[in-house]
Formats: C-alpha cells, sequence, structure tokens
C-alpha cells in the first residue's frame, strides 16, 4: 500500500513549538489526529493510542496562528488546507470565538481495496458500515479512483464536506479521473444527489455518510434508475441497520406482516412476524471491523431475510496486511430467539395487514384473463419497484415480462392507495380487458400471494 497524506503542510499550519515535536516523533506516520483545546495541554492521537505533544498549554494565539493559515469556516464548523485531504474542525464557545480545534490528517492510501476488487468488478451496489474514524471515507476515495482510472467508468463523487476530494476547487489526486460535486449545505446532499444522476449521466455515484430520510430515498431513486452506488454511513455491522428506521430502507425496510392462521402453520412462525418490505439499495455491505479485517455480505436480500428469520447467516470474513496474502473465510452468525421483537419493538407503531390483503379491482369480460395463465404473464406495474417484482417471480419460478405500455399488459398490479385515485387508469384497463389488483401495502410477502393465486 502506498500513502500520500501531505503531512508537511499540516504540520505547517500548527505553532511553532508543535512542529518541531512532531517533525522529530518517531511515529509521525501513524498520526490520526492533533487536539488543541483553550488552556489544555496539546494532544495528538496515534494509531497505537494519544500521546500529549508539549507541557505547554494551548492559548488564545496558537488557536488563532492555526485559524489563520486554514480555509475559511464553513456552518458545519469545518476547514482544510488547500490541495490536501485533511480536515480541520472547531469548536467554538458561547460568543461563537473558536476555543478548540480537531486536525485530522487525510490520506490517500493506494491499493487499500485489493481485497474487495472483485466485489467493484460486479457493478452493483456497494455500502459501507462502519465507526467514525476507522477509515470509510479513505476507502470510498481509493474506490472512487479504481473506478474512474482503471475501469474507465463515469463516476461522480458528493463531496458535501470536502473530505474525499479535498477542500480546494480542484480535486485531489487521491480521486483520480472521477468528478466531484460540492455541497454547499448538508442538508442539500439528497437534491445533489439526483441533480447528479439528471445532469451528468454517472455510471457510478459516491456518497459518503448517508445519514438522513432524504438521502436514504434519494440513494434509493437513484437505485431504481439503474447506477451504480458507492455509500458509507455509521454503524457496526448490518443488525444496526436494521434497528435503524431511517436507513433500514437502504437495506430494503423493515415491517411487521400478520400471517393467515394457514401460512403460520406452514412456517411454523407466530402470526405476526418481521419481514423485509423491497428490494435493497445496496446489493453488498462491507463492515470494517478492524482496519485490516472486513466482514462482506455479498447478498443483503439473503442476510437480511436470515436474520429476520433468526437464522444462520453466511458472510464472509476478509483479512489482510501490508505484506502478506488476503485470507478470505467463511463466517456464521446466528441471532438469540426473541431477539428481534426485543430490539425492534419500536417499529411496532407500523400498520399489520393480512395475508389476503389484496383486492381484484376489475372483472374482466370474456374469461380473457384465464387464458393468460399458459403464457409469459406481462405485468405493468404501477407505483411498485420494478425490482421487487422480479425478485419475487424469479423466486417464484413465473414467466414474465414487465412492461410500461397498458396496451401491451396482461395484468396490472399496484397500490391500492394510488390506484383508486387514477380513473384514466382503470378505464383504459376496462376498455382493454386487462385485470387490475391492489395491494395495500408493499410487501413481499402480500405480492407473493397475490402472484400464487393468480397461478390456480
Amino acid at each position: 500500500m502506498i500513502r500520500n497524506n501531505d503531512l508537511e503542510k499540516l504540520i505547517k499550519s500548527l505553532p511553532f513549538f508543535l512542529q518541531k515535536y512532531l517533525n522529530q516523533h518517531a511515529s509521525k506516520d501513524q498520526l490520526i489526529e492533533i487536539v488543541l483545546d483553550l488552556g489544555r495541554r496539546p494532544e495528538a492521537r496515534f494509531f497505537n493510542g494519544p500521546q500529549y505533544l508539549s507541557q505547554k498549554v494551548v492559548s488564545w494565539q496558537d488557536i488563532d496562528y492555526v485559524t489563520k493559515r486554514v480555509s475559511k469556516f464553513s456552518n458545519e464548523n469545518r476547514a482544510g488546507i488547500e490541495r490536501t485531504l485533511h480536515r480541520i474542525s472547531c469548536i467554538r464557545n458561547r460568543q461563537f470565538l473558536i476555543n478548540g480545534l480537531t486536525c485530522r490528517v487525510g490520506r490517500a492510501v493506494f491499493g487499500t481495496i485489493s481485497v474487495v476488487r472483485d466485489l467493484l468488478e460486479s457493478e452493483q451496489s456497494i455500502l459501507i458500515l462502519g465507526k467514525p474514524g476507522v477509515g470509510k471515507t479513505t476507502i470510498i476515495r481509493e474506490i472512487a479512483r479504481v473506478l474512474a482510472d482503471e475501469m474507465e467508468k463515469r463516476v461522480i463523487i458528493i463531496d458535501t464536506s470536502n473530505e474525499i476530494a479535498g477542500e480546494s476547487d480542484i480535486s485531489h489526486l487521491g480521486i483520480g479521473r472521477a468528478r466531484r460535486m460540492q455541497v454547499a449545505k448538508t442538508e442539500l446532499q439528497h437534491k445533489i444527489m439526483i441533480e447528479a444522476v439528471e445532469n451528468h449521466m454517472p455510471e457510478v455515484i459516491i456518497i459518503d455518510e448517508i445519514g438522513t430520510a432524504l438521502e436514504v430515498l434519494a440513494a434509493r431513486t437513484i437505485a431504481e434508475k439503474g447506477v451504480q452506488l458507492v455509500g458509507t454511513t455509521h454503524g457496526n455491522c448490518l443488525e444496526n441497520l436494521i434497528k435503524n428506521p431511517p436507513l433500514a430502507d437502504l437495506i430494503g425496510g423493515i415491517q411487521y406482516v400478520t400471517l393467515s392462521d394457514d401460512e403460520a402453520k406452514r412456517r411454523g412462525t407466530q402470526k405476526s412476524i418481521l419481514e423485509r418490505k423491497a428490494y435493497p439499495a445496496f446489493e453488498i455491505i462491507i463492515e470494517i471491523n478492524q482496519q485490516n479485517s472486513w466482514t462482506i455480505h455479498e447478498n443483503v436480500r439473503n442476510s437480511v431475510d436470515s436474520f429476520l428469520r433468526e437464522s444462520f447467516q453466511i458472510g464472509q470474513a476478509r483479512h489482510f496486511s501490508v505484506n502478506e496474502k488476503i485470507h478470505i473465510k467463511c463466517k456464521k452468525f446466528q441471532r438469540s430467539s426473541n431477539y428481534l421483537i426485543k430490539n425492534l419493538i419500536h417499529l411496532n407503531n407500523l400498520r399489520t395487514f393480512s395475508s389476503e390483503n389484496w383486492i381484484f379491482i376489475n372483472q374482466p369480460k370474456e374469461d380473457k384473463f384465464l387464458k393468460i395463465q399458459s403464457k409469459k404473464l406481462i405485468i405493468y406495474p404501477y407505483s411498485l419497484s420494478n425490482n421487487l417484482l422480479k425478485e419475487v417471480l424469479f423466486k417464484i419460478g413465473f414467466k414474465f415480462v414487465l412492461t410500461n405500455e397498458i396496451k401491451k399488459a396482461s395484468i396490472i398490479i399496484g397500490l391500492k392507495k394510488h390506484l383508486k385515485h387514477n380513473l384514466k387508469l382503470k378505464n383504459l384497463a376496462k376498455q382493454n380487458y386487462i385485470p387490475i389488483y391492489a395491494i395495500n401495502q408493499i410487501s413481499i410477502y402480500q405480492i407473493t400471494k397475490l402472484i400464487q393465486s393468480i397461478r390456480l
């Protein structure tokens, strides 16, 4: 692995007594961040732990010296150093004066993602999980470079805090040929995500720190448009996403389902169960457990479904180091009984529904519907995800075609709350003798029961 950190530029922005100490420090290359708090001794954090840098306490003059040598602080209290990846964050007092600084070292590390190179070549969307400071931003910076330079894809980076491509308007060399879109305010990130797709025709969009419901919705919208996503979010493992309602939609969302007596008996479960309600926006999840140890979920659908059924999950544990080969091992995960009911009780405010909660809206004439059973079903989906329908139909082994033209369809499936207001659609379906089925909520189980009933 090759590291490019421009550390000298960060050290030159510090007071003289700190510059001398850091330049002579034996572990300078292992530096993570420098903390300067008014009236306290300056502290450095290395990979092996924190250390004080001086007996002298930090003064107002020391903080003022640093702030004059970095860029202007944004509304998020972050600044940078021109043409570097370093991030300087400030703490303010009640008078909005800066009385504390956190100077984090930004590094472009080349060769980090060799451990997951095969996943990038699969062209599937990848979500990276990890706690703050574990190196998620460094990883997606290298992913952007590899996708843009080595795989020659059109890559757009949504750089909300200028951490991925640096503080300057000229992007850092660490992202290669990838393009960067800056975000004026954090709350506008979701709009820039959509703008990137609509205006610049990317093949890949890279997003750092997906955290709000609007950003999750934007990610799902981009995934439905067929653009590959690479994103990061805070969380140690897949369980954290399932237990986090705003972020759960990244992996398909979770909802309670009330089964019929027969279905519950067949499954050997309770009548009220938890189920994934949609197709995941990200097909692969990488958990950054440690800097040299990652857990891979290559099939997020199966991992989430197994988790909800409290059965075994199979994942990969990939270990690597600078001088050794990459080691890949299978890893089993098992959940204790009633784990989800205890930890997901806050989802109980979601609406429950019956296993027969779909409605046949219009009765086709001349038994045209019965004649299509032996043919390939042509489905017009209305207000439903194409990916979700495909997942259900593939599992059942049903021959089908999805169409965007109503007149070519042999059946229409959609959400009841949207269909009931579309009189034009219902009239057009009636004229062409096309049956319409409406479901109350988007659910894999509901759609499965509906399709199975059509086959009878």
